[in-house]
């Protein structure tokens, strides 16, 4: 299940796609500025019934020539991975005919370090393959704790908090992006209304993302189109998502339920209510989480 911190980290790419040039300096690897860029399909299913989707694919049509963006947002270490890459990657190459680069943000260190790596894909004597992903860590961005530099850049400001969500210097860097906000014309509501949602997403259930909500809430009451009221409503609708899914995941706590990191992710990345209250519901009994994510027909079954 994709969580919404998963996907304002490969979207801020779609939202600006100029933004990964200036990213990859920080990884010591020159990308000229696209001249265009364009959204491809994410979806690179083949033709006998097995999907896989890149979370976000652009053509990147630069003055030196063309090629493929990959971005793939990476939240733990995953031995699988390395081989689905690969996958994207060459049947990226084999559709468009444009050279692919993959581009993996990792929110944390120990992920970062993990997909840093070098895979080699076939035998130990001769890698048919060789996987050499670009990452963006924590570590590769600088924190841009100043109103002026993050308007200069406010994508890249939203990517620097992003990837900080959980250490001391994320506080400075959003009130930092919400005065940046705050600077915007009335003309550019609707982009920041963008801004404003990613860096939601970005920060998932974070102690930073409390912050950004009452920066929300006070520093930018100032929207007051339908968009804005719009997007407020939407972030108290979000706000008893989560709240419904912590109650599930402290009953399944309490009762002794064992909750791995990705249905963690799962259950507080949900934002229907319906679903988080079936979940409440089955949570009162099961004595998995299998139990809890099962369809209508398997829980019948289970009964």
């Amino acid at each position: 299940m994709v969580s919404s911190s998963h996907e304002a980290l490969h979207r801020i790419f779609q939202q600006e796609p100029g933004l990964f040039a200036r990213v990859a300096r920080n990884l010591g690897v020159a990308f000229p500025p696209p001249v265009s860029a364009s959204e491809l399909s994410t979806d690179l299913t083949e033709t006998r019934p097995l999907e896989r989707r890149v979370d976000t694919l652009l053509r990147m049509d630069t003055e030196d020539g063309s090629f493929v963006l990959a971005v793939e947002s990476q939240s733990q270490p995953s031995p699988h991975k390395p081989a689905s890459w690969a996958y994207y990657l060459s049947h990226v190459y084999a559709k468009y005919r444009v050279p692919p680069v993959l581009l993996v943000v990792c929110p944390d260190r120990k992920t970062a370090a993990w997909a840093a790596q070098q895979f080699d894909i076939g035998p130990r004597q001769w890698p048919s393959l060789t996987l050499r992903p670009l990452v963006l860590g924590p570590d590769d961005l600088p924190v841009i704790d100043s109103p002026d530099e993050a308007a200069r850049d406010i994508p890249l400001t939203i990517l620097s908090a992003a990837l900080h969500r959980c250490e001391p210097e994320a506080d400075a860097i959003l009130n930092a992006l919400a005065k940046a906000l705050k600077g915007l014309s009335a003309d550019d509501e609707n982009t920041a209304g963008t801004f404003i949602e990613l860096m939601e997403q970005g920060l998932g259930t974070t102690q930073a993302a409390d912050l950004w909500r009452h920066l929300m809430a006070v520093d930018l009451s100032f929207f007051q189109s339908q968009t804005a009221q719009q997007l407020r409503a939407e972030g108290e609708a979000r706000g008893e998502a989560r709240g419904q899914a912590k109650a599930v995941l402290v009953l399944l706590g309490h009762r002794g339920v064992e909750v791995s990191e990705e249905d963690r992710e799962r259950i507080i990345g949900c934002g229907d209510p319906d679903v988080l209250d079936l979940w409440l519901t089955r949570a009162l009994t099961a004595t998995s989480t299998a139990e809890i994510f099962a369809s209508a027909g398997e829980a019948g079954l289970a009964d």
